[in-house]
C-alpha cells in the first residue's frame, strides 16, 4: 500500500495546484468583466510638435529571409513625424540576409527615413543583448519593439505614445492579432490560447493593478524605465518577462491596450511551435526562480498581487501538474477499483472536475467576444475546446521538460522561432531553410504516451467487477488524441 499511498498523495497535490490556478483564472474573469476604461487619462497631444516625443523603433532580427522585406516595408509606413522617429534594425543574422537587409535599408534611407542597420559579431545575450546594445545609442525617449513577423498598423504609434504623458507609466503593451489564424488546426489552437492570454489574463491583471508582462514585441517602453529597472538581461529565455517584473517591482506602471491589435504570424509547423513553446515555458520557470523572493519580500505590493504574480510566473508549471495527473490517472483508476475503503476519497476528488468547468467558462467568454454568441458558435466552441485541451495536453511532456530545466537552472541557448510568410494552406513551407529537420527523442516518448492512454481507455472496460469504470474515459480519450496529434504531426514534419 506504500506505492499506492505515494501515488494518491502526488496525484492529489497536482490536482490541488491545478484547482488553485483555475480559481485564479476565475478571479481574472471577474476582473475582466468588471474592467472599465479610464477616459480621463492625460495624453500627449501629438498634433503639437513641441509635445511630441522622440521614438525609437527597435527590430531585433536573426536570419529572417522570408519576412525581412515585409517587415521593413511595413515599418516604413508607420505615421509619425519623421524628425521624431528613428528605426534600429538590430541584425544578428549569420546568413545572406545581412547583405539583402543592408541593401533594402539603404533604399529606405534614401526616402528620408532615419533607419540604421546595426550588426554584432558576437550574439552576447541573444535578443536581450541586441536590445541592450541598441538602447545605448537610441535617440528616442520611448522604445517600440517589434519581432520580425509583426505588422503594426500605420497609426500604431499615434495610439500608444500619447499615454506616456503619465510620468509613472513605463510600458504600453498591445494585443496580438493573427494573420494566419485559420491556416491549420495548429494555428487555430495557438490563436485560441493566445486570445485568452491577451484578453482574460492581460486585462484581468492590469485592470486591478496586478503585474502583467511586456510580451517581447508589439509594445513600447519608456527608456528611463528600462534603465531604472536594470536594463535587459540575457540570463533567462524570456527577457521580456524578466524586465517586466523588475520594472513593476520598482513601481513602474504598465498599461495594456486590448483595442489596439498588432497582427503577427503564428508558427505553422509543429517544430517551430515546439521551439517557441520550449522557450516560453522554460523562461517562465527561470523567471520564477529569479523573481520568487523579490516578489514575496516586496513591501509595496498587496498580498493579492503577490499571489497573482507568483501564479503568473508558475503558469508554465501547470503543464508539469497536468502531466503528473495524466500519467497517474491510470494507476488511480485501478486503485479506485481495488480498494473499496477509498470510495469516499474518490468521491471528494471528483469535485476537482470543476477546474475543467472553470476553464471551459473562461475560454467560452473570450471566444464569444471574438466570434459572437448563439447556439451555432457555442457548438463550434465545444469542438474547439476539446481539440485545444487535447493538443495542449499533448504538448505537456515537451513543455514539462522545459519547465524542469528552468526550475533546475539548466542553461540553454535562445532558439528563435522560424518565420514563413505563409497564410494560405496551399503555400509551400517545406523548403524553408530554417526548419529543424531532426527528430527529437521527446517524440518517441510522446508516441509511447499515446499508446499508454490508449491502454487507459481499454482499462475502462475491464477494471472492477461492475462492468468497468468510465469516469476517466473522456480524459484518457483527450490525452490519446493530443499525444497522437503531436506524435504523428511531428513525424510527418520531420521534427
Amino acid at each position: 500500500m506504500y506505492i499506492e499511498t505515494i501515488i494518491i498523495v502526488v496525484y492529489t497535490i497536482a490536482l490541488l495546484l491545478i484547482f488553485m490556478y483555475a480559481l485564479a483564472q476565475l478571479n481574472l474573469l471577474f476582473n475582466y468583466l468588471s474592467a472599465k476604461k479610464n477616459t480621463n487619462e492625460p495624453k500627449f497631444d501629438l498634433s503639437n510638435s513641441k509635445e511630441t516625443p522622440h521614438v525609437t523603433i527597435q527590430l531585433p532580427v536573426y536570419n529572417e529571409m522570408y519576412v525581412m522585406e515585409r517587415l521593413l516595408d511595413n515599418i516604413a509606413q508607420i505615421e509619425y513625424p519623421q524628425d521624431k522617429l528613428e528605426v534600429q534594425v538590430l541584425d544578428d543574422s549569420t546568413d545572406e540576409t545581412v547583405h539583402s537587409t543592408k541593401i533594402h535599408i539603404e533604399k529606405l534611407q534614401a526616402t528620408g527615413l532615419d533607419i540604421k542597420h546595426i550588426t554584432r559579431q558576437v550574439r552576447t545575450g541573444f535578443k536581450a543583448g541586441a536590445l541592450k546594445e541598441g538602447l545605448e545609442i537610441a535617440k528616442g525617449e520611448f522604445i517600440a519593439i517589434f519581432d520580425s513577423d509583426f505588422l503594426p498598423q500605420k497609426d500604431w504609434l499615434k495610439r500608444t505614445v500619447p499615454y506616456f504623458k503619465n510620468q509613472d507609466l513605463g510600458v504600453v503593451q498591445t494585443r496580438w492579432g493573427h494573420i494566419n489564424r485559420n491556416y491549420s488546426v495548429l494555428t487555430r489552437i495557438q490563436a485560441f490560447a493566445l486570445d485568452a492570454h491577451f484578453t482574460l489574463e492581460q486585462v484581468g491583471r492590469n485592470s486591478k493593478g496586478h503585474f502583467i508582462n511586456f510580451n517581447g514585441t508589439a509594445g513600447i517602453w519608456r527608456k528611463q524605465c528600462i534603465i531604472d529597472a536594470g536594463n535587459w538581461e540575457g540570463d533567462t529565455l524570456t527577457e521580456d518577462l524578466d524586465l517586466s517584473y523588475r520594472a513593476q517591482l520598482k513601481n513602474w506602471k504598465f498599461k495594456y491596450l486590448e483595442d489596439v491589435e498588432t497582427p503577427a504570424e503564428l508558427p505553422i509547423v509543429i517544430s517551430a511551435a515546439r521551439s517557441q513553446q520550449f522557450r516560453w515555458n522554460k523562461g517562465g520557470a527561470e523567471n520564477f526562480r529569479k523573481m520568487l523572493w523579490r516578489v514575496l519580500k516586496n513591501k509595496n505590493i498587496s498580498a493579492k498581487t503577490k499571489v497573482h504574480g507568483l501564479l503568473h510566473l508558475l503558469n508554465s508549471t501547470m503543464f508539469l501538474n497536468i502531466l503528473i495527473v495524466a500519467v497517474l490517472s491510470i494507476p488511480m483508476l485501478y486503485i479506485k477499483n481495488e480498494y473499496a475503503h477509498l470510495k469516499s476519497y474518490f468521491f471528494v476528488m471528483s469535485f476537482f472536475v470543476i477546474s475543467t468547468v472553470i476553464f471551459f467558462i473562461c475560454y467560452w467568454i473570450m471566444y464569444r467576444k471574438t466570434y459572437g454568441g448563439g447556439i451555432k458558435n457555442f457548438m463550434g466552441y465545444i469542438g474547439m475546446f476539446f481539440v485545444f485541451f487535447s493538443i495542449a495536453m499533448g504538448f505537456s511532456l515537451h513543455n514539462s521538460i522545459a519547465v524542469l530545466e528552468g526550475h533546475l537552472g539548466k542553461k540553454s541557448e535562445f532558439i528563435r522561432t522560424p518565420k514563413f510568410n505563409i497564410s494560405k494552406y496551399k503555400d509551400n513551407w517545406k523548403n524553408n531553410k530554417y526548419i529543424k529537420r531532426s527528430i527529437s527523442v521527446h517524440v518517441v516518448f510522446e508516441g509511447l504516451l499515446m499508446a499508454y492512454f490508449g491502454f487507459g481507455m481499454y482499462s475502462a472496460f475491464i477494471v472492477g467487477d461492475q462492468g468497468g469504470d468510465f469516469g476517466l474515459f473522456p480524459f484518457h480519450l483527450m490525452l490519446f488524441v493530443g499525444f497522437g496529434y503531436v506524435f504523428f504531426k511531428s513525424l510527418a514534419s520531420k521534427v
